[in-house]
């Protein structure tokens, strides 16, 4: 991995964390850049970023205040997914992801060639949401 992916990887990271940079823009971004994919987990409160040949970048990201709820609660995960995807007002990616602990998910990995993200609950439940054809 270059310096200019580890600063990319580190700019798209700062900018949903600052709101700076919404979900399509930093998935243009790191794909350009060569990544695969990235997971971002809420319990470690860590981000990391994947390119094809197995090497990866691991950043610290913002902790979430709201501890991951025990039961994975789909409907409340979609919503959030929904808030996002729609951009309401006051949406914050922070925001987002207090909503996602608060539904049960630990964490999530999205892949660039599936076009998808995998959310995961602390037992291993999951939802997929496929991105939204542009």
């Amino acid at each position: 991995m270059n310096d200019q992916q580890k600063t990319i990887a580190r700019a798209c990271l700062e900018g949903a964390e600052g709101n700076t940079m919404n979900f399509p823009q930093i998935v243009r971004a790191l794909m350009e850049a060569g990544f695969e994919g990235y997971a971002i987990d809420y319990r470690r409160a860590t981000a990391t970023y994947y390119l094809p040949d197995g090497k990866s970048l691991e950043l610290a990201a913002h902790a979430v205040s709201t501890p991951v709820a025990p039961s994975f609660d789909t409907s409340l995960m979609q919503a959030a997914i929904r808030e996002a995807q729609q951009q309401v007002p006051g949406y914050t990616y922070r925001g987002f992801c207090e909503k996602a602990a608060s539904a049960g998910c630990a964490g999530y990995i999205v892949s660039f060639s599936g076009r998808r993200a995998l959310y995961i609950g602390r037992t291993a439940e999951t939802h997929v949401e496929n991105f939204p054809n542009q």
